[in-house]
């Protein structure tokens, strides 16, 4: 008697046709190869891809088109996201998801790739809620928020880009003996700022997750005065609870005058860049496993990585909570800044 592997069965079962694949809200790097690695993926497997400009809102506005293997040549370096993206008000109504149902179901499209953060997801667990499209989801988003995977598309890029800066700005610092902030992205999440500012030797590293005693990092500056610092970086997530990296600039000066403060904000050049080495093997990778679990009949699941194995973590749970950060991690940032 022959034996046939379930994986086999269950491919069989129901033969996709045609996967649409798209990106949605903020942009990182890496969602190009990730795009990529879907459509040689799909063409691999004998399936035609769907390409949807600008995430949900090109559904809507019927802006969809066929991608072969030779449409995403040459992309895998480039940073941003040749789909565009957009963040859709009109898919948040009934109506506006029906006129996106009707649309992909004229292309023929049966199945999806959503390359995006968390409201990406939920407005995916809607649309197979409503119309049962079955979607896999890969977390494309710099800030490394999303539970269920150790790291996020993008966030690789990002905090080398932010490294990069925080050295350049160490080398004025010291030139000058100034107090710099730099301010790096992360509304919610401090994984930005405590990664590069472990990684750049910062003085001090101002987090969502934890509450800033601005006194307490006055004291703390002044004591590596003391010990003879010419100079001192302090990382500030923009989501901190004591403010922008330029409110709490004010806030040290007024208690310190003496202090030789500046402060610089990198803002949107962390999403931008070619994406590095790690960046392009998740993006090929977790596109690859989205359109076999497509095939597998999978769906409403987020590709991603738990101790550099694939996982799979339902939308539900993926957009619930938050990555928490590492206590291990911010242990090490105070243990490093003295």
């Amino acid at each position: 008697m022959n034996f046939v592997p379930n994986f086999v069965k269950r491919m069989n079962h129901k033969m996709i046709k045609n996967i649409g694949v798209f990106t949605s809200g903020g942009d990182s790097p890496g969602m190009n190869a990730c795009v990529r690695a879907v459509v040689r993926t799909a063409v691999y497997h004998e399936i035609k891809v769907t390409g949807i400009m600008r995430g949900f809102q090109g559904m809507i506005e019927n802006d969809l088109f066929p991608l072969h293997a030779r449409s995403v040549s040459n992309i895998i370096h480039r940073g941003g996201t040749i789909l565009k993206s957009a963040r859709s008000a009109d898919f948040i109504k009934p109506e506006g998801r029906k006129k996106a149902y009707e649309n992909i179901k004229a292309a023929g499209v049966e199945a999806l790739v959503a390359i995006g953060g968390d409201g990406t997801f939920r407005g995916a667990t809607i649309f197979f809620e409503e119309y049962g499209i079955p979607v896999i989801g890969i977390p494309g988003t710099i800030d490394n928020d999303l539970f269920g995977t150790d790291y996020t598309l993008g966030f690789d890029t990002a905090v080398n880009t932010a490294v990069e800066a925080i050295d350049k700005i160490r080398d004025t610092a010291a030139s000058h003996d100034r107090l710099f902030f730099i301010e790096v992205m992360g509304r919610d999440a401090g994984y930005i700022a405590l990664w590069s500012g472990i990684s750049g030797g910062a003085e001090a590293i101002l987090l969502p997750e934890e509450k800033t005693d601005v006194k307490a990092l006055v004291d703390s500056l002044m004591a590596g005065k003391k010990k003879e610092k010419s100079s001192s970086i302090v990382i500030v997530c923009e989501g901190d609870d004591a403010g922008g990296a330029m409110k709490i600039a004010e806030q040290v000066k007024s208690l310190h005058p003496a202090f030789d403060t500046r402060v610089t904000v990198l803002g949107h050049v962390q999403r931008g860049g070619s994406p590095t080495v790690f960046d392009r093997i998740l993006g090929s990778r977790l596109g690859v496993a989205a359109v076999e679990a497509l095939m597998r009949g999978e769906h409403s699941k987020m590709a991603g990585v738990l101790n550099n194995q694939l996982s799979w973590t339902e939308f539900k749970n993926a957009t619930k909570q938050h990555s928490p950060l590492d206590p291990d991690m911010l242990r090490f940032s105070k243990i490093l800044a003295i």
